[in-house]
């Protein structure tokens, strides 16, 4: 006769999520070695078999795991995942302290935000109380078609990515919403122009801004914004304060000796998956800051 693990319960607490279920199957990879079999996977986690056995198989067809034979090991889901939490708490902590003197030199709010999907999140926040009534947190979203910093992120990213945005929609938050495709691009070659993108209460009445993109002589890999109420008189003043700030960012994270920028292409016809093509330095620099290397 064979027994079977037994999930333990405390009187009266309720039972395990499958949520609760699946962190505690994924912790038990922290644990132990690279590779786990079924058995040492209900050993390590307190899980029923059966129950561990269905999570498994449904965090490998998540790419979070991978098995090989018996055993398990962590995926590449978990991997990229992992690696994007790790990057952009890199990306933040060599930003904070530009960010607080840009700041303390303009004395509006400043954002500092990542491109996900079709929306931006803000990885952080930098403003005084005067600055409560602009609709932003650290942690999060908004649509990356209606603020400076979307703007100034996919001007300078992957033409799959400007694509992906369009098909999402261009849905109106305000009059002054960019609502037609060929006008959005045409945005986003002005942008690439000046170097910087602005907002003009084009995702919150009465809100301003001004962004520019993180980039060297490639893509960009996310952008810092001046934001406020009515401060549209001072924002081409601002937007050399926001570019240098951007400028002093990547010099902190890749240090001096960077080739000069230059403009990023449209991608073209040629180019594979539509994707413009950074320099190879660049391409080094970003797998080094990134960890993959």
């Amino acid at each position: 006769m064979t027994t079977s693990t037994v999930e333990p319960v405390m009187a009266g607490a309720a039972p395990l999520s499958l949520l609760e279920k699946a962190a505690k199957v994924l912790s038990a990879f922290q644990s132990a070695g690279p590779r786990l079999t079924l058995t040492e996977v209900v050993q390590l986690s307190g899980i029923r078999r059966s129950s561990a056995h269905r999570i498994l198989d449904q965090l490998v067809q998540l790419r979070w795991l991978e098995r090989e034979g018996r055993d398990y090991r962590l995926g590449m889901g978990m991997l990229e995942l992992g690696a994007t939490a790790s990057h952009h708490n890199r990306l933040r902590r060599a930003a904070l302290p530009h960010l607080h003197a840009l700041h303390e030199s303009t004395g509006h709010l400043v954002h500092f935000t990542v491109l996900d999907g079709s929306e931006v999140v803000y990885l952080e926040r930098i403003g005084g109380s005067d600055d409560s009534g602009v609709p932003s947190r650290a942690g999060g979203r908004q649509p990356a078609y209606c603020t400076a910093s979307g703007k100034a992120i996919l001007a300078f990213g992957e033409a799959a990515a400007v694509e992906r945005v369009i098909r999402d929609g261009l849905r109106p938050r305000t009059p002054r919403t960019i609502t037609r495709p060929e006008s959005f691009r045409a945005e986003l070659a002005l942008v690439r122009e000046r170097g910087v993108a602005f907002d003009h209460e084009e995702g919150h009445r009465n809100v301003f801004c001004v962004a520019a993109p993180l980039r060297g002589a490639g893509r960009a890999v996310a952008a810092i914004s001046v934001c406020g109420h009515n401060v549209h008189r001072d924002l081409e003043r601002i937007a050399p304060l926001v570019r240098g700030c951007a400028r002093s960012v990547w010099r902190s994270m890749f240090g001096p000796g960077r080739q000069p920028e230059r403009q990023v292409r449209p991608a073209g016809p040629g180019d594979a998956a539509g994707v413009s093509q950074p320099s190879m330095d660049n391409m080094m620099a970003w797998l080094r800051f990134s960890d993959w290397m």
